[in-house]
């Protein structure tokens, strides 16, 4: 190694014991902040939010197949008026309504929250003053972040929708969350997808003895949780920021300030 490649090994090393002196922490406090805000949107206690905040909303199709005013409350649907048309009677309307006495759990919103909860906490854990000796501590907890990042911000984007027949059997449709209850032909299904709450109605019906599900569904854009999809992927993507700039550094296998292990850093 030529003199110049020394010092150019120098300043590289120089530089990576910074970021790990300095500017991982930084970047970690930044994190924390980020997802902080973001858990004081949800309208579930989490991190030191309260929680049960109230909205409403008003969801309909067109042609006006549909009509449902919804008071969400938390992670539940605390009230509803629900109607819609029934297609093999042409001027039937079905209606039902789910009050607080049974409201209707959206699962997708505590899971979420709770792999919020989880990020938070790794970076809790790590002590501002703790130093780190190598890249590999640090991509271990950046890696557990991303995870339940991702965790979060797939609960609300991509919903795990049931099968009919599930549906039908579901807690919110048996255990007197809708008064009067639906025939044994129709379902209704509520659920998260990205920034929007999404409510379906199902018809089923036998054609030359094939059974036929119809649907019409209905949306409308929840506020909070277009901005807590903004915070979380604005947080992946520094994470994925910080991961590319240590595997750089990862690739000198002599860059290191100790040999602590990674998981001396996690409770």
């Amino acid at each position: 190694m030529n003199d110049n490649e020394k010092e150019e090994a120098a300043n590289l090393k120089e530089e990576f014991e910074w970021v790990l002196r300095e500017e991982v922490h930084a970047i970690l406090h930044q994190l924390h902040t980020v997802l902080v805000e973001c858990a004081h949107r949800f309208p579930v206690p989490l991190y030191g939010n309260e929680g049960q905040k109230q909205d409403k909303f008003i969801l309909t199709s067109q042609p006006e197949q549909l009509k449902c005013i919804v008071t969400l409350t938390g992670d539940s649907i605390t009230h509803a008026d629900i109607s819609f048309k029934v297609l093999r009677q042409m001027h039937s309307i079905c209606r039902t309504s789910i009050n607080q006495d049974g409201p209707w759990k959206l699962q997708q919103i505590q899971d979420a929250a709770n792999h919020l909860q989880q990020a938070i906490g790794y970076i809790d854990n790590v002590d501002k003053h703790y130093v780190f000796r190598c890249s590999e501590e640090v991509l271990h907890i950046i890696q557990c972040l991303i995870g339940s990042l991702q965790r979060a911000r797939t609960a609300l984007v991509l919903p795990k929708k049931k099968a009919i027949d599930e549906l039908m059997k579901s807690r919110n449709m048996v255990i007197k969350a809708l008064a009067p209850n639906l025939p044994e032909d129709l379902a209704i299904s509520f659920y998260i997808q990205s920034h929007k709450l999404i409510f379906v109605a199902y018809q089923l019906s036998s054609v030359h003895g094939t059974m036929r599900i119809d649907s019409c569904q209905a949306d409308c854009a929840v506020p909070w949780l277009s901005d807590v999809l903004f915070m979380l992927t604005a947080a992946l993507h520094m994470c994925q920021q910080l991961k590319d700039k240590l595997c750089v550094f990862s690739q000198y296998k002599d860059f290191t300030v100790g040999s602590r292990s990674a998981s001396m850093v996690l409770n």
